[in-house]
């Protein structure tokens, strides 16, 4: 099952030109957005990313561009540290709107 974020709204995307295929990206990301396709990454499932900045923290070549600190990773963190459920807002109905 993929959990889905936040719906044609993420703000991932990637350089193939700068990337190098190290797979680093893969290795990181908490929700297997990425796959390798020609000795390249690529976006295998845009929805799922939490946008959490792991990919483009750790991209050697910075050919990764998101912006961490905002969608379902904000949302997480900020329910954690207030001791309350994630509401982020891209939950389907049956989730009440929460994240995860």
């Amino acid at each position: 099952m993929v959990w889905k974020y936040i719906k044609n709204g993420e703000s991932l995307s990637i350089d193939v030109e700068k990337c190098t295929g190290c797979g680093t990206c893969i290795e990181v990301c908490p929700h297997n957005v990425f796959m390798i396709q020609d000795k390249k990454a690529i976006i295998r499932i845009k929805e799922a990313c939490m946008e959490c900045g792991a990919c483009r923290l750790n991209c050697p070549a910075g050919a990764i561009e998101v912006n961490s600190g905002v969608g379902c990773a904000a949302a997480v963190i900020s329910g954690m540290l207030g001791n309350k459920s994630p509401a982020c807002g891209c939950g389907d109905q049956e989730s009440n709107g929460s994240c995860c």
